[in-house]
């Protein structure tokens, strides 16, 4: 059978997020005895069309602007997958909608993953979060099948727009060894600190962590906020300030997945404030990574999480308390670190998230061969 991935910036991408998922699902497929095809932005070498690995990677066109980037890509690569009519298909990122009659319309099936509620993330301005709603509506009328990485997210989908969604959730590596060599060069080498990594966008609530860190009384841990935002904003100037003071490092945007790692693996207390998605990415990581973790009450956070003491309220002194509460308590750190990795290992490994994409897909490939 023949498979395509649409949607993401491609493979090999060291974006995360989309790109981690098709990172692991290509090769898993192509393993698995299928021929693979990932779409995506750049050429390799002047090549739009190249093979490595078993993998083939198709380079389409597209409007190089944060508004029209994504659309322009999805609906060049879609034309070329409707072309090329594969098995099945895998559509990432809910405005590809728009290009899923074109697929329809071909006989290919297409199943879309339905990641977060991208028309109510504050980095969007309105027509922009018109469009992403748009575009979910065509999702929901035109897709073969939803995939939700929440059954959270399932419920949304079904109230919101009468689909039901298959569950795959997203990710993540149990990281077992706890190493710390690479601290020591940002002075964090056997120092507590608090861990946040996030955009700098304002539904992940940054502001929020630092008004905390602000409230707590005596010894309060070192900050170290990882995460940019797009364009510059009120939190990027608030950090500048708080980094010249000494009371919290920003470290910006980070590549070293080894440093992340090593960043969640050692820190006295991780705080996850997303409040608008499905599963997300990075607080999957920092389970694996045997953080112990403190997230923004939402059914989203509370779904992975499963623990009610690890949820804080939308206020300052609701999330101080809980940072003071695991600062205090060497036993409960370990434990929160322990659950995590065992929940990352029992619910979201990335074999089993694979398994169920490659299921998924044989089981559209064998319907459309069927018709």
């Amino acid at each position: 059978m023949n498979f395509a991935i649409l949607g993401s910036r491609g493979f090999d991408s060291t974006y995360s997020g989309y790109e981690t998922l098709v990172r692991h699902l290509a090769p898993y497929l192509a393993d698995a005895g299928h021929g693979v095809t990932v779409y995506g932005r750049s050429r390799d070498r002047g090549r739009r069309s190249w093979t490595d690995d078993g993998i083939r990677r198709i380079a389409t066109p597209g409007i190089e602007t944060k508004s029209l980037s994504t659309l322009s890509h999805g609906l060049s690569s879609s034309l070329d997958a409707a072309f090329r009519r594969f098995d099945a298909v895998l559509v990432l990122n809910i405005a590809n909608g728009f290009w899923l009659p074109l697929l329809r319309l071909a006989g290919v099936p297409a199943a879309v993953n339905t990641d977060g509620l991208e028309w109510e993330r504050g980095k969007w301005n309105r027509v922009a979060k018109a469009a992403f709603l748009a575009g979910a509506r065509l999702a929901a009328a035109h897709a073969t099948e939803l995939v939700a990485d929440s059954t959270t997210m399932r419920e949304i989908w079904r109230a919101k727009f009468g689909r039901d969604s298959v569950f795959i959730p997203y990710g993540a590596p149990v990281l077992p060894i706890r190493e710390s060599d690479r601290l020591a060069e940002l002075g964090l080498d056997g120092r507590p600190y608090l861990l946040s990594v996030a955009r700098l966008v304002p539904e992940n609530n940054v502001d929020l962590t630092l008004d905390a860190l602000e409230t707590m009384d005596g010894d309060r841990p070192l900050g170290v906020i990882v995460g940019s935002g797009v364009g510059p904003t009120p939190v990027e100037d608030r950090l500048r300030e708080l980094s010249s003071s000494g009371s919290v490092i920003w470290l910006g945007h980070v590549h070293d997945q080894d440093l992340l790692n090593q960043l969640w693996s050692n820190c006295s207390a991780y705080v996850h404030g997303h409040s608008v998605g499905g599963t997300n990415p990075s607080l999957l990581q920092a389970l694996g990574a045997g953080a112990p973790i403190l997230a923004l009450d939402t059914p989203f956070n509370a779904e992975v999480l499963r623990n009610p003491v690890q949820l804080y309220g939308p206020s300052p002194q609701s999330l101080a308390r809980k940072i003071e509460d695991v600062i205090a308590s060497p036993g409960l750190r370990a434990e929160m670190a322990e659950s995590g990795r065992r929940a990352v290992a029992e619910r979201y490994a990335w074999e089993d998230v694979c398994r169920s994409y490659l299921n998924l897909l044989e089981r559209l490939a064998g319907s459309r061969r069927a018709a």
